[in-house]
């Protein structure tokens, strides 16, 4: 399997070497020149797989340059019970008639950004230790990212993580599960200003060739197709879960602010899941939701970026979504380069809507969108809690707000949980009256020591960061 760039660059590259490089060379994302092909006999096999092994099937039709040996070997490593919480590892209930949740958020930090870090730290060691070399990842996190990759990757040898965060927009909690960490290469840097300004910075650095060369510059957004791929394999897992037999729709509705989470059901789509709709659940940060009803597409400035709630989803660039109109315009990376590099540049929009192509998002691909407020948030907590007995998250609620909008007759929903409540207490606490269980590890987070720097929202005071921790 090789890999390309969504803006043009047909460079032949092999997984590994794009595992650690994050953005192509010319600014774009990477992602494989086709989408390999499932059929009902091939579910059939993989239905009743534990999950590392169908971890493991999934995985080896994109990475032809790992042993497959070595590749069995670090699936079964990465998804243990000890690890998640159980054997299913991605356990699925139906909470109500035909809409049913995913557990995505029993591993080390709580949220379902654990299912592809763990992996992607895994894969790093490995690819390192065959290679002899070390990597400097630079991430971006609204919350949930970076205290998945520091887990992921602390006391991992020849890793260093320099990951920024949006100065005081996290929830408490979160900002405790990373900054809390005193690790030697872990460095957090709170940005002033929101996730955008992160994300940007990230990107600026990696697009600066040289610097990224010289500190050997990765990332484990999701802009490494690495993590996206191993989020493809839930949605298989959901699927077997979900039905008794291999002709069965399913849909799925996905919270999402980065596009990441909801890209993989695209990709599991694109592959022959068979999947009938794709919903994509966003907060009052609703860029998403404006695309998919309107067919343009606007980025919000920092201060048109509302800080609600759901605060993993207060993002107004969604990086990923590049990968989905590049298959949506057809795989042509100069129109995907003339729509992200020369319209979203010079005006911060680009519009679709009178493009034969837009209605392809919804014919063709699946998708459709919806949008929550706080008081959808409260008001779903509420009825979940008090008709089901079950307590969720505000960007679950985000979720399954959007999934009841969007039922069809004899198909099954399945909406992705993304964090345990705790993460979100003070909202909980609005909500219901009282404070969300803890587990015990994370008693008395908050309280201890912190180790963080603030800098601006400028890449050349974090550029000067790495080379001063490098040096």
């Amino acid at each position: 399997m090789r890999y390309l760039s969504t803006r043009g660059d047909t460079t032949p590259r092999k997984f590994c070497d794009i595992l650690l490089e994050g953005l192509a060379p010319d600014g774009g994302l990477y992602l494989p020149e086709r989408y390999p092909q499932v059929d009902i006999a091939t579910l059939a096999k993989w239905r009743n797989l534990p999950y590392h092994e169908l971890a493991f099937e999934v995985l080896s039709l994109y990475i032809d340059d790992i042993p497959a040996s070595d590749l069995k070997a670090i699936c079964a490593k990465t998804y243990t019970a000890e690890v998640f919480g159980t054997d299913e590892i991605v356990p699925l209930r139906e909470l109500e008639d035909g809409v049913y949740l995913e557990a995505l958020s029993n591993g080390p930090t709580l949220a379902f950004k654990d299912m592809a870090m763990q992996l992607l730290g895994n894969l790093f060691e490995y690819e390192l230790a065959r290679r002899g070399e070390e990597l400097n990842i630079l991430g971006a996190t609204s919350g949930d990212t970076g205290s998945a990759a520091e887990y992921a990757m602390r006391g991992k040898h020849g890793v260093r993580v320099f990951m920024t965060s949006p100065e005081g927009r996290m929830s408490p909690f979160q900002q405790a599960q990373m900054f809390s960490l005193q690790d030697a290469n872990i460095h957090n840097l709170a940005i002033a200003g929101v996730f955008d300004d992160c994300q940007d910075i990230v990107k600026a650095v990696s697009n600066d060739l040289d610097f990224k060369r010289k500190y050997k510059i990765g990332t484990v957004n999701s802009i490494n197709w690495a993590r996206l791929l191993a989020q493809v394999v839930y949605y298989f897992a959901g699927y077997f879960q979900a039905t008794a037999s291999n002709d069965k729709p399913v849909s799925f509705t996905v919270p999402s602010g980065n596009f990441g989470n909801v890209c993989a059901g695209h990709v599991a789509r694109m592959m022959g899941l068979p999947i009938h709709t794709l919903v994509v659940a966003t907060n009052e940060n609703d860029v998403l939701d404006e695309f998919f009803r309107t067919g343009v597409y606007r980025v919000r400035s920092a201060a048109d970026t509302h800080e609600t709630s759901s605060p993993s989803m207060d993002i107004s660039k969604a990086s990923n979504f590049e990968r989905f109109v590049f298959d949506l315009v057809g795989r042509d990376g100069a129109k995907l380069r003339g729509l992200f590099e020369v319209e979203l540049g010079k005006s911060g929009r680009f519009d679709l809507s009178n493009d034969p192509a837009f209605k392809q998002a919804a014919e063709r691909f699946g998708f459709r969108s919806s949008r929550s407020t706080h008081a959808d948030r409260l008001t779903t907590i509420r009825d979940t809690d008090k008709r089901f007995a079950t307590l969720i998250d505000t960007h679950t609620a985000d979720g399954l707000k959007a999934a009841r909008e969007h039922l069809a007759p004899g198909v099954p929903m399945v909406v992705l949980e993304t964090a345990l409540p705790i993460k979100f207490a003070e909202t909980i606490v609005e909500a219901l009256g009282h404070e969300p269980d803890r587990p015990k590890r994370f008693i008395g987070i908050e309280d201890l020591p912190k180790r963080v720097t603030s800098l601006p929202a400028d890449a050349g005071a974090v550029k000067a960061f790495i080379a001063a921790h490098c040096d």
